[in-house]
């Protein structure tokens, strides 16, 4: 399983849980997994158009996913995911 990170303003959505594991194999089925058992997350993550929102930069690995395939990006089970909100400025919705 994929373990994702997430970040101390999003915990309140996730009841406190900051490593939750995943089962699906790309950043996008993660997103929705996540999304099943912790509803409203994946609107602080994914824009109307269903990309990232500007203000959130994901991990895999050490890797942007941005550089990478973006949310096709592809999963195992080794795989850690952080997700980073903006620091300053322009911060989203959290």
């Amino acid at each position: 399983m994929a373990t994702i990170r997430i970040p101390t303003p999003l915990r309140r959505y996730t009841n406190g849980e900051r490593l939750i594991p995943v089962t699906a194999g790309t950043l996008a089925g993660a997103i929705t997994e996540l999304d099943g058992r912790f509803p409203g997350l994946a609107e602080r993550l994914i824009d109307g158009d269903g990309q990232l929102h500007r203000f959130v930069t994901v991990f895999v690995g050490e890797q942007d996913v941005r550089l990478l395939q973006g949310l096709a990006t592809p999963l195992d089970e080794t795989t850690e995911v952080s997700i980073i909100p903006a620091m300053a400025g322009g911060g989203g919705p959290w």
